[in-house]
């Protein structure tokens, strides 16, 4: 039985009084008292602000803490999962946010931890405030413009030196007598995260789901629309559709009163939600075009810690033998694109996921009714480039024997960020793309075929890419995090 002394180094981390917790369902229970006493304590300051009293930094909100004391002789590390266990000896902690939304993923991590190490954790709360405008952004608009400059100057604002990911990138130097990370995000990391999803997909946080596919055209989301709304009347574990602007619709005739309510502008990045009561439904996120966006849109949905993200793109196939409308499943990437150079090398591999790749092979050979020895004459397994130069194909004489070294099949713009983000972040990953057009062989993307290609490929490709998600959730998420994505040196949270 650990004593409080065993967490006597982890005291600076922490203020107030702490509480030792000996189950996941206990530790969760304290941490939503403290986040609710903080929101009571939100709104007294805000109140404060606006009368003009003086402002008490030290009365200010703070993040919930949360630490595991690991001894040499209960390194007990469960070889039958990828995470749920420090790897070395010693004090862990980190701050947490959002207890209503994260509430079941902290609780099974924790149980994890108490499981396999036989030893409490303590939770009480830190000593990092909560940066006013993550408590509630709306609420600041109730402000006086004169009360602003006391934010600036007294109140808790977002830090972006201490918004990092650092610990994700194993750039993280600890001091030897503060704890080593629990988590790989801190609190406030994730709570900017959350922030940038609602301003970029346009819906709150709380309604994206654990398994997510992306796509650069609205088309495939209108398609999903109309599946959504079939799939909530066959599918009872489906239970609303969510829109940009948090419309949520549960059947055909709400969904056509929403278009009256549609916002009259989409967001950056439209997300679309079928919601399941276990959050493993499925989020559909138009994440526009190019590598930055797909890198953006990535950096943020990593702390939901998804249980996977699919890229369903188009592509040019590089092979003569390919047809439009092929299939091309990625892996291996060619990172020409550069958004992500300086944080994981070149010289990094980004394998790929074999329970990724089994799914999306199996949901193209069940939706396109075509048999495992004739899918290879519609699709193609092999190394995509992903490139920074959306008109490459205006100098292929200067590619052409660069791209050729490397064997690929297929070129398009956000694969490898799509992937290399997800092996940086340790979220499951894949791609299934669909040859739009052939370059280099003279069939350009022109808009009479173009249009005849979306006509015969989009609703095709979008039911695989759901097909695969199915089996990927009726097997078992947890296949899914493999050790492949994890280092030797790892934060015990998934």
């Amino acid at each position: 039985m650990q004593s409080l002394e065993d967490f006597l180094p982890c005291f600076s981390q922490m203020k107030g009084h702490a509480q030792v917790c000996h189950s996941g369902k206990e530790a969760v229970k304290l941490l939503l008292t403290i986040h609710n006493q903080n929101k009571e304590r939100f709104s007294g300051t805000i109140g404060q602000l606006n009368q003009g009293d003086a402002f008490d930094a030290s009365s200010a909100a703070t993040y919930p803490y949360v630490a595991l004391v690991v001894p040499p002789k209960k390194l007990n590390v469960d070889a039958t999962k990828a995470y749920g266990a420090a790897l070395e000896p010693g004090l862990y902690g980190t701050t947490l946010t959002r207890p209503d939304l994260f509430g079941a993923y902290y609780e099974e991590q924790i149980d994890l931890l108490i499981k396999h190490h036989k030893s409490p954790v303590m939770v009480g709360e830190s000593n990092c405030p909560i940066p006013i405008p993550f408590m509630n952004e709306a609420s600041l608009s109730s402000l006086k413009p004169e009360r602003l400059w006391d934010i600036a100057n007294k109140a808790a604002l977002p830090n972006l030196n201490k918004i990092d990911d650092a610990i994700v990138d194993g750039t993280l130097e600890a001091a030897p007598d503060k704890p080593r990370p629990l988590s790989l995000f801190t609190a406030e990391r994730v709570d900017y995260s959350l922030h940038r999803l609602h301003h970029y997909c346009g819906t709150s946080p709380e309604h994206f789901q654990k398994f997510i596919l992306l796509t650069n055209y609205q088309r495939y989301i209108d398609y999903f629309i109309t599946y959504a709304l079939e799939m909530m009347k066959t599918d009872k574990n489906y239970t609303a559709l969510v829109e940009p602007g948090d419309l949520v619709v549960t059947n055909a005739d709400e969904a056509k009163a929403a278009v009256k309510k549609r916002p009259r502008h989409l967001p950056q990045m439209p997300a679309y939600h079928l919601k399941r009561p276990d959050g493993n439904g499925i989020t559909f996120i138009n994440i526009g075009v190019g590598p930055t966006n797909a890198r953006n849109i990535t950096d943020h949905l990593a702390v939901l810690r998804p249980h996977c993200w699919i890229m369903l793109g188009h592509c040019a196939g590089f092979r003569r033998s390919q047809r439009l409308g092929d299939y091309v499943l990625a892996h291996g990437y060619v990172r020409d694109d550069h958004v992500l150079d300086n944080d994981v090398p070149l010289w990094t591999p980004i394998p790929p996921i074999a329970e990724m790749q089994m799914a999306l092979q199996e949901a193209v050979i069940n939706v396109t009714g075509l048999k495992e020895a004739d899918v290879k004459t519609r699709m193609r397994t092999g190394t995509v480039v992903s490139s920074d130069n959306r008109n490459w194909e205006i100098s292929p004489k200067e590619l052409f024997a660069r791209y050729n070294r490397t064997r690929a099949i297929a070129l398009d713009l956000e694969s490898a960020s799509l992937a290399t983000n997800g092996f940086r972040f340790r979220v499951p990953y894949g791609t299934l793309l669909c040859v739009s057009d052939k370059p280099l062989h003279g069939e350009l993307k022109l808009k009479g075929m173009a249009t005849q290609f979306y006509t015969e490929r989009v609703h095709q490709h979008l039911e695989i890419g759901i097909e695969a998600i199915r089996l990927l959730r009726e097997r078992g998420a947890d296949l899914l995090h493999s050790r492949k994505l994890r280092g030797f040196d790892e934060p015990p949270f998934r």
